[in-house]
């Protein structure tokens, strides 16, 4: 009976050990959505990245949607993962999430989207604003200043579509352009294409558009084709399809991000903080105007 119960408490230890030492191993990334291959493509950084680490990494779909975000959150706290990589659904409701697992002392870093509340760690993402600024330059330089131009937004409330903005619109004030509507269509590629043919029907001498996204870009293009009409049209992402669009001649350009280096860089900050070494607040990851 001793034996026995010797052989079990070992058995419990060992298992107990096991546990500690995955978890030890285990970090999560928590995706505002799927659904979108840019999140996918970081996803796969992401994912490369841990394996080459030798870190396992939880990959959590959001589904954007706020309170699926806050559940994701609070499932990992519970499996005890020793960092949290995060893409906000919305820049003020991942704060709850966020505060989650800064009371579970579990370091959190965010990906391409910002959080306005709650302590993060390090946040990496594209100069969105210098963004902005440049598919505006090249609108200028390619249908003048002046330009009567449209703008579809993205999911507001999001720190990428805030900055996006904001970098888009001091391009408009500083090279004089009209700028006829601007409007949100969700960095979804049907939104894209459902709210350009309201625009185009409101709007019919539009020569520009900017969409803060490839997918609502895309969606643009079909509009535009629909209409017949020859109006430049400018993405940002530098997606595959966008790209490949690009090349093809259908999109005038898209401000190329690298979203999978934004997820292989998550991970290695994310190692870096558990290691105990100093990481930069904020890590700017490069872009680029991509135009053929």
């Amino acid at each position: 009976m001793k034996k026995l119960a010797t052989l079990i408490s070992a058995a419990v230890l060992s298992a107990s050990f096991s546990t500690t030492a995955s978890a030890q191993d285990t970090m999560a990334m928590v995706v505002s959505t799927l659904n979108n291959p840019f999140f996918v493509t970081m996803k796969e950084g992401a994912e490369a990245k841990a394996k080459e680490l030798g870190y396992n990494l939880i990959v959590l779909d959001s589904q954007n949607d706020p309170s699926k975000e806050l559940s994701n959150v609070e499932d990992l706290t519970v499996r005890g993962v020793k960092a949290i990589l995060i893409n906000p659904t919305d820049s003020d409701a991942v704060s709850n999430a966020i505060r989650m697992a800064n009371r579970s002392n579990i370091p959190v870093l965010t990906l391409d989207r910002g959080a306005s509340r709650g302590e993060v760690v390090s946040h990496i993402a594209s100069d969105n604003v210098a963004g902005g600024e440049m598919a505006g330059k090249y609108i200028m330089e390619k249908v003048g200043e002046k330009a009567r131009v449209i703008q579809l937004e993205g999911i507001a409330g999001t720190s990428a579509a805030r900055e996006r903005g904001k970098g888009f619109m001091q391009a408009v004030d500083t090279y004089k352009m009209d700028l006829l509507s601007s409007q949100p269509a969700d960095f979804d590629r049907t939104k894209g294409l459902n709210v350009m043919e309201n625009l185009l029907a409101a709007n019919p001498d539009v020569q520009a558009v900017f969409a803060q996204n490839d997918e609502m870009a895309l969606g643009a293009l079909r509009a535009v084709q629909a209409s017949g009409k020859d109006i430049l049209i400018v993405g940002f992402d530098g997606t595959d399809d966008g790209l490949a669009a690009v090349k093809r001649g259908m999109l005038g350009a898209t401000i190329a991000q690298q979203p999978d280096l934004i997820g292989a860089l998550g991970v290695e900050t994310a190692v870096k903080v558990l290691k105990g070494e100093s990481v930069e607040k904020s890590i700017p990851v490069p872009l680029k105007v991509v135009t053929e």
